[in-house]
């Protein structure tokens, strides 16, 4: 019994300690989310998410065979919704990727392939609390062909290749601004002087 309650006050210091290192790192760089997250909060992130996703879900393999018409679609479906975030190749380096916190990871990297299907399904059907990435799921993993095609996509990403970014660049979404010089451009290609006179006013 002594021995017993000499483990559960060990514990409750280890969390004593932990919540008071915490609190020193939120004083210390406050609420900011340019701050690096530091390599013992990477640990414990990366230890409860995996304890957070349950067992028959790590275990889960991809169902969909993978064909390069299901590559076409999940290279669309990112360049679409993810690429905001992740960029086109999995870096991460983009305008919000890299001012979030923590930071969009590279997905290129060990720390993320190495990840089981059912781990990278389960992420992107239910987001990560506290972070950037929200949850995508339909609701029935079974019938979430979607992200299944994704976990492929993800797989890919060390391999992609300078043809599939230059595809993938053409399906990023554009801003109101892009899509106004592009209607100008197309009036332009069909004889509309006035939309020539107005592209060229805007590039010159």
């Amino acid at each position: 019994m002594k021995k017993f309650c000499g483990i559960l006050f060990l514990g409750f210091l280890a969390t004593l300690a932990l919540l008071g290192w915490f609190g020193y790192q939120s004083y210390s760089t406050g609420f900011s989310a340019k701050a690096e997250p530091n390599q013992l909060e990477i640990f414990f992130a990366r230890q409860l998410r995996y304890l957070a996703i349950p067992l028959e879900n790590r275990r889960l393999r991809n169902p969909l065979p993978l064909t390069q018409e299901l590559m076409k679609d999940a290279r669309a479906h990112f360049a679409d919704h993810c690429a905001t975030c992740h960029a086109n190749n999995g870096s991460g380096q983009t305008a919000i990727g890299k001012n979030v916190y923590p930071k969009a990871p590279d997905l290129r990297l060990r720390e993320t392939q190495t990840m089981s299907d059912g781990e990278l399904f389960f992420i992107i059907q239910n987001g990560i609390r506290f972070t950037a990435m929200p949850a995508w799921g339909t609701g029935d993993p079974a019938k979430d062909s979607g992200s299944w095609q994704l976990v492929h996509f993800i797989r890919h990403l060390p391999s992609l290749t300078e043809e599939e970014l230059q595809e993938m660049k053409s399906l990023n979404p554009k801003t109101k601004k892009e899509l106004e010089e592009e209607a100008m451009f197309e009036q332009f290609l069909q004889g509309d002087d006035a939309a020539a006179a107005g592209a060229g006013a805007h590039h010159h």
